[in-house]
């Protein structure tokens, strides 16, 4: 019998100075079997770090045609591919010729050498950008992760605050590779 996902809740109140958006989604995570919780909560931080009603999450870690999260315009063009992680260079370019835009958000120990193997992809591909994630901030974030979160993200000059009711939990947003979201 296959293993089947674990279904996880998160509320989240979201305050993006940068981009003037607030507003609150309800957002509802499959975590895949093979999905940690740090994975899980890097993906909802992206999702907050681009909400808007339009952003769905992908199935990225059954399926590698689709992204970790993703925003189609109305006629069903990809606007926004997000993937978390350290993904390869052939998918990262699969994903530029698809997508307007490609974020990818690195996090985890290994980011160096797998950072360095990037930096020769932008010449080909204008429309990715990298940002890395603290492995300490990811590693707290994966102890905030709970079958129901209520979680305010706040966004700021290159920093996100995650906070919950017990903690908060401060992440630089350090631009790797391409311009700012």
């Amino acid at each position: 019998m296959a293993l089947r996902s674990t279904i996880f809740k998160a509320e989240l109140n979201i305050s993006d100075m940068v981009r003037n958006y607030y507003a609150d989604h309800s957002v509802t995570l499959a975590r895949h079997p093979s999905e940690n919780d740090e994975r899980m909560m890097v993906r909802l931080l992206a999702f907050a770090l681009h909400a808007d009603e339009a952003l769905a999450l992908g199935d990225s870690v059954a399926n590698e045609d689709e992204p970790s999260l993703w925003r189609k315009d109305l006629t069903g063009a990809l606007e926004l591919w997000i993937d978390v992680g350290q993904p390869d260079e052939k998918r990262l370019r699969k994903a530029c010729g698809r997508s307007r835009q490609v974020v990818v958000y690195a996090y985890g120990s290994g980011n160096g050498p797998w950072l360095e193997g990037m930096k020769s992809l932008p010449a080909r591909t204008e429309n990715l950008s990298v940002t890395v994630l603290p492995p300490a901030a990811t590693k707290a974030l994966a102890g905030m992760a709970g079958r129901s979160m209520r979680l305010q993200v706040t966004i700021q000059e290159g920093q996100a605050w995650v906070s919950d009711e017990k903690n908060t939990i401060e992440i630089k947003l350090e631009q790797a590779i391409g311009s700012r979201r």
